[in-house]
């Protein structure tokens, strides 16, 4: 293994590590936001709220991601109306793509685990809540979603390390992200080991550094479980 590959090409792959982190954050962000009012749409009783949530989540859960962002990036091009308007500023950067493919997708997977645990809020807490004269909105705001957020930690611990791996599907519209960074290198030197082991030792630390910070929330908020 020649080190000194690795050594001359750190530039280049803190360069990448930097965008792949950039995405993360970003897309988890807007997902996380989006995934709020889809996951209360979705376990509502009314089906003009229901249905259109579900059909969101259904839809982006089950068609590959890599598809979506051929169809955000390639896809939305051939319509000339777009290509005119002041969205083509978004939609002919890949950057941009890539975020708003990546934060449409994490939205849906983040609002599904959501859904799930408000449904699975004890009936106590909702009938102490209403005992208590609180609208539904308020419901939702003090005790509902609270308690479906603490519930969700160690799921969406999951969906953010998915995330973090689904990343490398930037590379596919050019973006220069740190498996593009390892990429480059490999076609440089032809080096596979050195430039694959090398952006595979970056995600394993971002990983566990994911992991890390979840242990500390979730001892944080879920403290309660453990007694």
């Amino acid at each position: 293994m020649d080190f000194s590959i690795i050594i001359d090409n750190l530039p280049l792959l803190f360069k990448g590590l930097g965008l792949t982190l950039q995405l993360l954050v970003i897309s988890l962000a807007i997902g996380f936001v989006l995934a709020i009012p889809l996951a209360i749409m979705a376990a509502s009783k009314s089906p003009w709220l229901r249905l259109p949530a579900k059909a969101y989540i259904y839809v982006f859960r089950g068609t590959p991601l890599l598809i979506q962002i051929f169809i955000i990036y390639f896809g939305f091009s051939q319509f000339e109306w777009l290509r005119e308007s002041y969205l083509w500023v978004i939609f002919k950067s890949a950057y941009w793509c890539a975020i708003i493919a990546f934060s449409l997708n994490t939205a849906a997977y983040t609002a599904e685990i959501f859904r799930g645990a408000i449904l699975q809020t004890p009936k106590g807490e909702i009938e102490a809540a209403e005992a208590c004269g609180m609208s539904r909105w308020d419901q939702y705001r003090h005790v509902i979603l609270p308690s479906a957020f603490r519930r969700s930690i160690p799921m969406y611990g999951n969906e953010v390390i998915f995330m973090l791996h689904a990343t490398v599907l930037a590379g596919v519209i050019t973006l220069v992200d740190l498996f593009g960074a390892a990429k480059i290198i490999n076609s440089r030197h032809y080096a596979p080991f050195e430039s694959f082991i090398s952006a595979g030792l970056f995600y394993l630390a971002i990983t566990f550094t994911i992991v890390f910070i979840f242990k500390l929330i979730e001892s944080r908020f879920l403290k309660h479980l453990k007694r």
